[in-house]
């Protein structure tokens, strides 16, 4: 693009707001800015738009937001009159301008004569991909930069099933995107009878649909109202519902008081993300004080759970994803095996970059393990997959980035709300047991052997980011790796080429779809991944250590980690 000539093509375009263009003004002789705010456009892939918040083509602003509505539109009307009746529905968390980007796709679509359900305050992921079942509609939009800094919004296209948009509907609808060149020619309806509000009986179905996924009722009966439980929303849209799910359980909920307001600004964190045990800070103060049993923290969109427990000493500990992970995994088949409940068919899905820890808990209890690409569509494309050949029951899916899921009447995308009521009662349970929740990992640990899951990310800038990571990854395939320090090389996988590679040089076929991702299989169960990120300028590395214990897997990742920084250059 000529970024200089778009620039100066938007700075006069009369139909610019007022804001965007002093916005516009600010930077002007700001070569760099300039080129980074016009020198692209904002890429659409298969988890929507992300991007900073400001005026230009390759930002978040109500014009990308118009011109990538306006391709779902006409990926819509292609579909036919009674998809755009269906309509879509749209919800938004509280980041900035998160409703007026919502109220803009509205406009855009109900300016198509397709029908829009939008909701009358945020709501988070789980219960927009809900809702997209529950009203029958064609997609679902949901305005959200998840766990990113404050500066950055998103938007993120659902499907018919609830699961973000498949692979094959995304390119379709990018093809309409692109043939848009104008932003400023998609049109807004303000006011619309095709607007229309969710009903108020989405949100009762969704809970309702919930409590019918927990486990242990006899257990949160006795131990529920005598638990200290501390919640943080971190000023986003999971308060009203994970309060309510924990509350119609009876579970005893206290939430931190400074971060219940919808902040766009997140201005008690640095960033809202509750895999970070900062971030967990002031409900870990707050459970010191009040002498809790468990703090939850959950990201402005509510689909990723952070969870601190009491240590043997305690003290409180954040637990990593891949730690709630399996305590959650455990905990629900050792429940169905409890009550005869665990299926034959039982199936567990989780992205190939989290624990290896999950294998020998899924081979215990005789349940298939199936890895996918990072990305929960992924995870939602195996549930719609079973649903339609009956080959398997969904049991459970999760990542290591703190997304968790049970169950199929609910969300098909990763749910804090559930995960919240499951990992409570999951306390109350091993509190019913005489247990506690550190003590029952520990116990996992010392049955199945320690595993040490940690992630590096590597931070890129400027227009290049994507290319530059996408060619540390692809040096990659072509270099040789025998071993990283004490372990050695025993296979190669080739996610970009579905193709794993053995020592000995023979080949198999990966069954996955493909993705630019480079694992590396070693000899005692370990591994180490390398990927770009999808939805942050961040190269993503993941090593996973199997060690006699602790101690030990902390010497050998540092070792396995100094040998992989030094293969990379």
């Amino acid at each position: 693009m000529d970024y200089k000539a778009e620039y100066e093509r938007w700075s006069k375009n009369p139909a610019l707001d007022e804001e965007s263009r002093q916005e516009l003004a600010s930077i002007a002789g700001d070569e760099q800015a300039i080129e980074y705010r016009f020198g692209a456009e904002l890429a659409f892939g298969t988890a929507g738009m992300r991007g900073i918040i400001g005026c230009g083509t390759n930002m978040m602003n109500v014009y990308t937001v118009r011109r990538a509505t306006q391709g779902l539109s006409e990926y819509i009307k292609s579909l036919g009159a009674a998809a755009m009746k269906r309509g879509v529905v749209i919800s938004y968390d509280t980041r900035r301008k998160s409703d007026a980007f919502a109220r803009a796709a509205a406009g855009v679509l109900a300016a198509n004569g397709i029908v829009a359900y939008l909701f009358g305050d945020v709501h988070p992921v789980p219960m927009l991909s809900y809702a997209v079942r529950k009203l029958g509609t064609v997609a679902g939009i949901m305005i959200t930069a998840s766990h990113n800094p404050k500066e950055y919004n998103g938007y993120k296209v659902y499907g018919e099933d609830g699961a973000q948009m498949s692979p094959e509907a995304t390119e379709v609808v990018v093809g309409y995107i692109e043939k848009i060149s104008d932003y400023f020619s998609v049109k807004e309806a303000e006011k619309s009878s095709l607007i229309k509000k969710v009903p108020a009986s989405v949100d009762k179905s969704y809970y309702k649909k919930l409590t019918k996924l927990t486990l242990s009722p006899e257990a949160v009966k006795k131990a529920g109202k005598t638990l200290k439980l501390v919640y943080t929303p971190v000023h986003g849209s999971g308060y009203v519902p994970v309060t309510t799910i924990l509350k119609k359980l009876k579970i005893n909920v206290t939430v931190v008081p400074e971060q219940v307001k919808k902040d766009t600004e997140f201005s008690t964190v640095e960033v809202p993300n509750p895999e970070f045990k900062e971030t967990l800070s002031m409900g870990i103060a707050l459970a010191q004080k009040i002498d809790a049993d468990v703090v939850f923290g959950t990201d402005p969109d509510s689909d990723r759970l952070g969870v601190a427990v009491k240590d043997d000493k305690g003290e409180f500990v954040a637990l990593s994803g891949n730690q709630v992970g399996i305590l959650l995994l455990d905990y629900i088949l050792t429940r169905l095996k409890e009550d005869g409940k665990l299926p034959a068919n039982g199936v567990v899905v989780k992205s190939f970059v989290t624990t290896g820890m999950a294998k020998a808990i899924c081979d215990d209890f005789g349940v298939e393990l199936v890895d996918v690409p990072v990305g929960f569509k992924f995870i939602g494309e195996k549930i719609k997959e079973y649903e339609a050949d009956h080959s398997h029951t969904f049991l459970f899916g999760f990542e290591e980035s703190c997304g968790y899921l049970r169950g199929t009447d609910g969300s098909r995308d990763k749910d804090a709300v559930v995960a919240s009521m499951l990992c409570a009662e999951m306390v109350c349970y091993y509190t019913f047991k005489k247990q506690s929740v550190y003590g029952r990992l520990m116990d996992i640990y010392a049955h199945y052997g320690y595993v040490l899951d940690r992630n590096v990310s590597i931070k890129y800038s400027g227009l290049n980011a994507m290319k530059e990571m996408n060619a540390v990854v692809d040096a990659c395939k072509t270099k040789k790796a025998e071993k990283f320090d004490i372990y050695n090389v025993v296979a190669v996988r080739d996610y970009s080429a579905s193709v794993r590679r053995l020592a000995d040089g023979t080949e198999e076929t990966l069954d996955i779809p493909q993705t630019n991702a480079v694992y590396y299989e070693l000899e005692n169960g370990s591994f180490i991944c390398v990927r770009p990120s999808g939805t942050e300028p961040k190269l993503k590395i993941y090593y996973s250590v199997r060690a006699k214990d602790e101690d030990a897997a902390e010497k050998a990742y540092d070792r396995m980690k100094t040998a992989f920084e030094a293969f990379l250059q």
